[in-house]
């Protein structure tokens, strides 16, 4: 008798879990931006610090971490390139804000994690629900003014993307 309620047992997990897997779809649909929604969060962000009197460089990367768009403002210093690239990297692989990671600077993912920049200057980019990218901008003398720049270009098209 325990044993034939064991196999009855078994036998259900077994149709219960098809079941499960026949419903769950074979492909993940993936939200991306398109390089022109990129690249007018990067104009915007560049716009925003420059009515702040600052010239950035701003990288918009894909929820993968990779480039979409790079920009680098007139007289912005060529060392803030490499940095907003880090610092979008960094914002979209923690899907967080970079002031919020400025307390894991001196934690081992630093020296581990090629590319990796905790510190402020960085915002994922989020709608409905869903991680599209990151903006990362360098050259501001803090931070917080980075970030806010790029906090702004996101901003600049936030609207649409909540309607996606």
């Amino acid at each position: 008798m325990k044993k034939a309620l064991k196999v009855m047992a078994v036998g259900m997990m077994g149709l219960m879990s098809s079941a499960a897997f026949a419903e769950d779809a074979m492909t993940v649909n993936v939200a991306r931006l398109n390089v022109d929604v990129a690249k007018t969060i990067a104009e915007n962000t560049i716009k925003a610090c420059r009515e702040k009197g600052i010239p950035v460089s701003v990288t918009v990367v894909d929820r993968n971490g990779i480039p979409q768009v790079q920009m680098r403002d007139t007289m912005a210093p060529p060392v803030s390139w490499s940095i907003s690239k880090k610092k979008a990297y960094t914002a979209v692989m923690f899907n967080v804000k970079g002031s919020q990671l400025d307390g894991r600077a001196n934690s081992p993912l630093q020296t581990m994690g090629e590319g990796l920049a905790f510190m402020a200057g960085s915002s994922p980019i989020q709608a409905g629900g869903k991680l599209y990218g990151a903006v990362g901008v360098s050259g501001a003398p803090d931070g917080m003014d980075d970030e806010a720049c790029a906090i702004a270009g996101i901003q600049s098209v936030q609207d649409d993307l909540e309607m996606m």
